[in-house]
């Protein structure tokens, strides 16, 4: 019994020194883990833009086709360049989007129209119209773009936008020539510039390169629907005219080769995590 008394009583006193001693040592602080990665999307861009036009025009409508018995219209258009500017918003990793306004700048447009017409109520005579002008337009959209995914820093994307063109005609002419059996006359006529609003609307394709987290480069193609241009009423070289008839260039549609700059206001910053923090 009497050594059963002097156990417990050693057990009791080693406790109570463990108990100090624990009390005198320091508390060690948690360890200190690096945050988890901020996620890689959201925030506002600043973008530009620069490309060159492909355009062309279904067909020229008049007034006096009206007359005709036959026409054939060989139209097309010079490139010419393109400036914009837009701001959008990074909505998550695989979507975005953004209003864009451009510039296009004036292209040269020529074009031959041979046709044929009746002559009083008997003879048929034939003619050729060659044509001059330029055009030009303001552009304003507002896009969305899908990202298809990122390999090596290149995202391909595709998108579509929807908006209003102001299309411009400049310095429109038609050099004529009529011929009834063996004579010819020649003609001349000229047109005021006019411009037009139109619905337009555009399908996007390109690849996009992240250069930093705040910069991207785009290389993009584009098909833009412009809708329709006119000319003034077109006049004689004399100023004489019977017939209000101006010139509509119907359905002008353009496929584009633009490059861009995406500048990000709010980039995500490039994560590195922190060492674990350890007690020496």
């Amino acid at each position: 019994m009497r050594n059963l008394k002097y156990l417990l009583a050693a057990t009791a006193a080693s406790l109570l020194s463990t108990a100090a001693l624990a009390a005198d040592l320091p508390i060690a602080p948690p360890p200190a883990y690096a945050p988890p990665p901020p996620a890689d999307f959201g925030g506002w861009y600043l973008r530009g833009d620069i490309g060159i036009s492909n355009q062309s025009v279904k067909r020229l409508n008049n007034a006096l086709d009206a007359n005709l018995i036959t026409q054939n219209q060989t139209l097309g258009f010079d490139s010419a360049g393109i400036y914009g500017l837009g701001v959008g918003y990074q909505i998550n990793n695989w979507f975005r989007v953004d209003a864009t306004g451009e510039y296009r700048a004036s292209a040269n447009f020529h074009g031959r129209d041979l046709n044929t017409f009746p002559v009083g109520g008997g003879p048929i005579g034939a003619g050729v119209d060659n044509y001059s002008a330029s055009k030009s337009e303001w552009l304003f959209l507002a896009n969305a773009y899908v990202d298809l995914g990122t390999w090596w820093c290149v995202t391909p994307f595709i998108g579509a936008g929807v908006g209003t063109s102001r299309v411009t005609i400049s310095n429109f002419t038609d050099q004529g020539l009529a011929s009834f059996g063996a004579g010819a006359l020649p003609s001349s006529a000229f047109a005021d510039s006019a411009s037009k609003w139109n619905f337009a609307w555009a399908v996007h394709a390109g690849l996009a390169y992240k250069v930093t987290p705040g910069l991207t480069m785009e290389l993009a193609y584009r098909y833009v629907d412009l809708g329709d241009g006119i000319t003034g009423d077109i006049k004689a070289f004399d100023g004489t005219n019977n017939v209000v008839n101006p010139m509509t260039f119907k359905h002008i549609t353009s496929q584009d080769v633009r490059l861009g700059v995406r500048w990000s206001l709010d980039p995500t910053p490039v994560y590195a995590p922190r060492p674990l923090i350890t007690k020496g």
